[in-house]
């Protein structure tokens, strides 16, 4: 069944947004420009990767992640984002719904999934891709989970459902997920890992959510921030979350991973603080309880990025165990450098680009209202 809640925090506020174009080859822009990456002392024997999708958003950084540890890329899209992007990569063009033949009679080591949405689409590939391929890398989301009212609920959490498995609306994002993993499974058992990450951001990252707070802090004042400061709330860094994809190739990972951080819970003000101190402390945050936003008709997520409050069906909010992740190796930079790298992106970008990225989160006006409210209340 739809779930409204869900469609809001699953599918709603990711594809609405940009994530589904953001991850496959599907949105024309500016071409990204990705922030170089340390190298790793240790490399190991060099590998042949196929990224289905690869020149937006993650995409380029798992390009330059892999490319740092001297492995060799393929990459098979539609070629209409960013066709010009990594000149010195193979380039396979075709598109995911049928049009596969650029994949046959080839090998890789590994493929890794950034564009399956559709489990009939990600079936096709899986099982044409089996037999010369010996690892999947399954981009998934945590909207596969049926519920957050667990704190520190882990990978084995229920799952969304839906009541036509062949449906392919974009309501059903979380459930159709949770679908496409089970299908890369069937098609390669025991040679699938499935990839959860939570809010990805960073530079690069085309939906602006997380981008709203170190842009808006960096132009100072008042900012209004939702509730105490106290409830958690959890990011990927799309570069550690590249970073760490690559890794699951070398060490050949396969399982289902929650890609979310910090390793250690981080609250909103956790997150706002180093949000500010990227922009140099400009702003001045006022924490504004969460039934007063309520009543003033500011939405969570969509108005106040990254954040719900922690009670009732959203009570396991920003608590998702990425025990499982950190073990194999996944870490995490300070979130003002993911704030100030991502404050740096948008310096580069074109005016009409870097507007449309600040007019995600809540409206100046509606934000000044409000404020004026609550000081008023």
């Amino acid at each position: 069944m739809f779930d409204r809640r869900r469609f809001v925090f699953g599918f709603g506020s990711l594809a609405a947004a940009g994530l589904a174009a953001a991850c496959s080859s599907r949105s024309d822009g500016p071409a990204p420009v990705a922030a170089p990456e340390p190298k790793s002392p240790v490399k190991p024997a060099p590998k042949k990767i196929l990224i289905l999708g690869g020149t937006s958003f993650i995409g380029p950084h798992i390009v330059d992640a892999a490319r740092a540890r001297g492995h060799t890329l393929t990459l098979f899209n539609r070629g209409k984002t960013h066709p010009g992007l990594f000149p010195d990569v193979e380039k396979l063009v075709g598109d995911r719904d049928g049009k596969l033949d650029a994949l046959k009679n080839r090998t890789w080591d590994a493929v890794v999934d950034t564009s399956g949405f559709v489990p009939r689409i990600v079936k096709m590939s899986a099982e044409l891709l089996a037999p010369s391929v010996q690892h999947y890398i399954f981009i998934s989301t945590i909207s596969v989970y049926a519920k957050e009212d667990t704190v520190g609920q882990d990978e084995s959490a229920p799952l969304n459902t839906m009541d036509d498995p062949t449906s392919e609306d974009r309501r059903y994002y979380g459930a159709a997920k949770a679908l496409c993993e089970k299908t890369a499974e069937a098609a390669m058992p025991g040679r699938v890992a499935n990839i959860r990450p939570g809010l990805i951001v960073g530079p690069l990252d085309p939906t602006g959510r997380f981008t709203h707070w170190p842009a808006r802090l960096s132009e100072g004042n008042e900012v209004l921030c939702p509730g105490d400061g106290s409830t958690p709330t959890q990011i990927i860094d799309s570069r550690d979350l590249a970073a760490w994809i690559v890794k699951v190739i070398e060490d050949r990972t396969v399982g289902t991973y929650n890609a979310l951080g910090p390793a250690q819970r981080m609250t909103m003000k956790d997150m706002i603080d180093g949000c500010n101190a990227a922009g140099g402390n400009k702003g001045k945050p006022v924490w504004v309880a969460a039934d007063f936003l309520d009543k003033q008709g500011v939405e969570p997520w969509s108005e106040m990025p990254a954040w719900f409050d922690n009670k009732g069906e959203f009570a396991g909010f920003g608590t998702l165990s990425n025990a499982r992740a950190v073990k194999a190796g996944l870490t995490f930079r300070p979130v003002v450098d993911t704030a100030k790298d991502t404050l740096a992106w948008l310096a580069t970008l074109p005016d009409d680009e870097r507007a449309k990225l600040r007019s995600q989160g809540i409206k100046p006006e509606k934000e000044a209202k409000v404020l004026a409210a609550w000081k008023a209340r």
